[in-house]
């Protein structure tokens, strides 16, 4: 699916301004792309300009004003799809309530719009190559593990590989979802911050794929494997909680298409060898 930098309008003062937020969030929650604050980009445009430059800029208009899309304007970023709330919903013979508070004809519609939207991308989105495998990580995970006091260690048995810096990649064709174990997740106690490198960044193996903050310390995610970052998990930066609650399964950090994993494997271990560097680690600083 292709990703957009999400551009809503900022006007208030007509019932389809408000819309044009909802529809954006709407997006952003499938996976669609990253809302840039309207107010924001006005005042200090440097923070979106690199998020601006890397994906296409969709402009989300309420009304014929057109605020976002001269917002855009404005700022020298290419507008490459828009929409117009108000036009939509004329065009479906639809009266929005005369109200600044979204309603349900207003809500419905812009669920109504980002289902046609996303379908729309779905069915743009090319085949995947002759011989190549779509990415699945939905396949259940079998778990090993040891305790020591009491605390209790879980590494996956199969289909993970692991660096000595205590993070995991999962690989499914071209694709790789990256995270930090069990044995970190608890070594970094309480996660507060969760910074994914953001879609587009081209990462090294053994560079920096994320930053997690924690109420004992700041942590950098060392990836196992390189590839450009396709995805992040807008799950895990909202709710940083959910990498201590399940670090290999919901609480992955970036999704990336592979580089060469063939060459780099040799550099990783498997979930036993990792599970015996954790059972060595946990001897020396947990006696």
């Amino acid at each position: 699916m292709r990703r957009y930098a999400l551009l809503p309008c900022n006007g208030l003062d007509k019932a389809a301004g408000p819309l044009t937020r909802e529809l954006a969030l709407s997006l952003m929650a499938a996976g669609a792309g990253e809302i840039i604050c309207p107010v924001l980009s006005r005042r200090a445009p440097a923070r979106y300009a690199k998020l601006a430059s890397e994906l296409p800029v969709f402009a989300i208009d309420g009304c014929a004003t057109r605020c976002a899309s001269r917002l855009a304007g404005d700022l020298g970023w290419k507008v490459e799809r828009r929409l117009q709330i108000a036009e939509e919903a004329k065009a479906a013979a639809i009266a929005l309530e005369d109200s600044l508070i979204p309603g349900p004809v207003g809500l419905a519609l812009c669920q109504k719009l980002a289902t046609t939207l996303l379908a729309d991308e779905e069915a743009k989105a090319p085949a995947p190559a002759a011989g190549g495998t779509e990415a699945d990580f939905t396949t259940p995970v079998e778990y090993a593990s040891f305790t020591h006091d009491k605390f209790l260690f879980r590494v996956p048995k199969e289909g993970y590989f692991f660096n000595e810096n205590d993070c995991w990649v999962r690989v499914s064709g071209n694709r790789a979802r990256v995270g930090i174990s069990d044995y970190m997740q608890q070594n970094l106690s309480d996660l507060l911050f969760c910074t994914p490198a953001e879609v587009g960044t081209k990462i090294e193996q053994f560079g920096e794929a994320a930053t997690l903050e924690s109420t004992k310390a700041v942590y950098e995610l060392v990836s196992p494997v390189s590839g450009k970052v396709v995805a992040v998990n807008t799950e895990a930066v909202d709710n940083p909680e959910i990498v201590n609650q399940d670090p290999y399964e919901r609480g992955w950090i970036v999704e990336l298409e592979l580089s060469d994993f063939a060459s780099e494997r040799d550099l990783l271990l498997d979930g036993e060898q990792y599970l015996n560097l954790v059972k060595k680690k946990v001897a020396e600083f947990r006696p």
